[in-house]
């Protein structure tokens, strides 16, 4: 027990931070600013875009736990992670720049409709390739940089809050595409200069981490195949209940997807007041992230005095109040909800909802990290790769599915392809949407997405982490063990 716990310098420190940065503002570009491109700039009809983002996750159903088998048979001098970071940032650079170079023009003006949909679709999956080739890696090498399961719950927890950092990039896109396409004579033009630069910064600062971080843990190595793997996961019961809980947490993405359209197309103001317009969409964007960093960074304080499993359900039943007064708020006054009295109450209500956001984000990179230790504990085996192609996986589904409702919605009060050219046009001509009552049921669907359905998946996220076994008590005393174990045998080898 006295001896010294191997773990990760300050510099790797801040080069894996800065990686996690770089890999997110990738994420971010595809989680929000690439849906709203290609509903409301390419202008695929909704249902369409829908449909393709979960076939194409469906892909990644399969995609994410064979790369785990890779990562996970993977032994070279540099480690089982590493390789792949040398590489893999140049492959999202290129990917991104593909995906928003759309060379068919718009679906609704094309001569080829179906050829714009199928690049922007095309381009999607391949980009998702790319990123599960680089998120396994990247999140499963903190498992494997420190035997001091403290010191990687500190360096999970700080990854998550620079991650939203980076994915808070995401939504600063699509202003400042639109403002370049002013510039440049289209949208589509300034999304493809926007995507460029952002697609460079984040290359830039994933570059360096394989380059500087080493691997201290040198687990058991195994030929597993597929089914193995799925075996693995499966058995794992703790893990097991972490993705179902995150797939039914998919419809909390929504708030994700639906913050660009409603600040859009709701906050946008008329051309006498355009300063307007930026600050209410602002305020309400402060609230939402600013929620997000508040409970992430106080996140390593709150597990000092509470068990992961209470914070993981009390932080998401926090959340559901918030999002049904939200809605309420909007019933309540559907077309001045940027008075000053509501517009304060909504910040107020998207801050509540983000910290129940930021909470079980940080929480599942931790205990997906908890449940490769309690595999090791249970079998000797160390599935890195294999577990955080979870994660992987589950973001992905999420977002897929969120997609999928959000389609749904969109559909079923005709707010798609020709009626979004139409509202686009209105506000471009000096209209305010919220205020024409022919657009009421567009806005009507927007706020009931991000409230509504954020509730539901809200309650249901728990539903399965009720009864987790592997909570914090438990945890410890496995991790106690299981590092007499490691140094018990590297003090056999030496020995011998």
């Amino acid at each position: 027990m006295g001896q010294k716990l191997l773990t990760y310098t300050k510099k790797e420190q801040w080069l894996f931070l800065v990686a996690i940065v770089g890999q997110n503002v990738f994420y971010g570009i595809f989680s929000s600013a690439f849906d709203y491109f290609m509903r409301f700039t390419l202008l695929i009809p909704s249902m369409a875009v829908g449909t393709a983002m979960l076939l194409a996750r469906a892909f990644d159903a399969f995609n994410d736990p064979v790369m785990g088998v890779i990562v996970d048979r993977t032994n070279t001098k540099w480690g089982k992670c590493r390789p792949y970071l040398f590489a893999i940032p140049t492959f999202l650079l290129l990917t991104t720049v593909m995906s928003f170079m759309s060379p068919f023009g718009t679906y609704t003006r094309s001569q080829w409709p179906a050829l714009v949909a199928a690049w922007a679709f095309a381009a999607y999956v391949l980009f998702s390739v790319a990123y599960t080739v680089s998120d396994i890696p990247l999140w499963g090498i903190t498992s494997l940089t420190t035997e001091d399961h403290n010191d990687r719950n500190r360096l999970l927890a700080n990854a998550r809050v620079v991650a939203a950092a980076g994915m808070a990039l995401g939504f600063i896109v699509m202003p400042i595409a639109e403002t370049l396409g002013l510039r440049l004579g289209s949208d589509q033009r300034g999304f493809l200069v926007t995507a460029i630069l952002f697609a460079v910064i984040g290359f830039a600062m994933m570059q360096p981490v394989p380059f500087g971080m080493k691997e201290r843990i040198n687990p058991k190595r195994e030929k597993t195949g597929l089914f193995h793997a799925f075996k693995v996961m499966w058995s794992n019961r703790p893990f097991r209940r972490i993705v179902i809980s995150g797939v039914l947490a998919s419809p909390k993405m929504l708030i994700s997807l639906v913050a660009l359209p409603l600040m859009t197309y709701y906050f946008s103001d008329d051309k006498e007041h355009p300063i307007r317009g930026v600050l209410l969409m602002g305020l309400v964007l402060a609230g939402m992230f600013g929620g997000q960093f508040i409970a992430q960074a106080l996140l390593p304080k709150l597990l000092a005095r509470f068990s992961k499993k209470k914070l993981f359900i009390y932080s998401n039943l926090f959340a559901v109040g918030p999002s049904l007064l939200a809605f309420l708020l909007y019933r309540l006054s559907p077309m001045n909800l940027i008075h000053p009295v509501n517009i304060t109450l909504l910040a107020i209500c998207f801050t509540f909802v983000g910290i129940g956001i930021g909470v079980p984000v940080v929480l599942m990179s931790i205990m997906i990290a908890d449940c490769v230790d309690y595999q090791e504990y249970q079998t000797g085996e160390r599935p890195d790769g294999i577990f955080f192609s979870g994660q992987s996986f589950v973001a992905k589904l999420q977002t897929a599915l969120a997609s999928f409702i959000m389609g749904i919605g969109y559909n079923y009060v005709g707010f798609s392809d020709v009626a979004v050219e139409k509202v686009k046009d209105y506000i471009a001509q000096g209209g305010v949407a919220r205020a024409n009552p022919d657009f009421q049921p567009y806005m009507m669907i927007m706020f009931f997405l991000i409230t509504i359905p954020a509730a539901i998946g809200f309650i249901l996220t728990i539903l399965p982490m009720w009864k987790y076994e592997l909570d914090t008590e438990e945890h410890d005393r496995i991790m106690a063990e299981l590092n007499e174990r490691r140094h018990g045998v590297e003090a056999e080898q030496v020995q011998e």
